[in-house]
């Protein structure tokens, strides 16, 4: 089974739903998993929420650090934001390491609706990036 992690920040939007879109879209040939290089130390709620509007369950999902993934072989390393490809250690069992810089949702203004609008269209972006990629 190959292996990818997924780096972000504060790993609790983008990476957690790229960790469960890519567990999801690799149908059983990948294994997933994300982490931060500053954890927030949560799962934002509204990525919780959209992701389930897709059907993934991100609930118990964990804001975790990048330092933790440091000696373990992947595959395919992502950062998808600048401040992780910035601070992103080198990971020597690595095959590839990507960067896909998404917005980030957390920073959308408004009311319920106007910024569960920003999540899903990061969060459609991200699967689309993915997708792309495993096809």
């Amino acid at each position: 089974m190959k292996r990818v992690l997924v780096l972000c920040t504060g790993n609790s939007c983008r990476s957690q739903m790229a960790q469960a879109i890519w567990q999801d879209l690799g149908q059983g040939q990948w294994e997933s998993f994300s982490a931060g290089s500053k954890p927030s130390g949560y799962v934002h709620p509204l990525a919780i929420e959209a992701a389930s509007e897709i059907g993934l369950d991100i609930s118990s999902y964990e804001s975790k650090s990048l330092e933790q993934y440091l000696g373990e072989p992947m595959d395919v390393v992502v950062t998808v934001c600048d401040n992780a490809k910035e601070s992103c250690p080198v990971f020597p069992g690595a095959g590839q390491v990507l960067h896909w810089p998404f917005d980030d949702p957390a920073d959308a203004t408004g009311d319920h609706e106007q910024q569960m609008q920003v999540f899903r269209r990061v969060r459609d972006e991200i699967r689309d990036k993915i997708g792309g990629y495993l096809n």
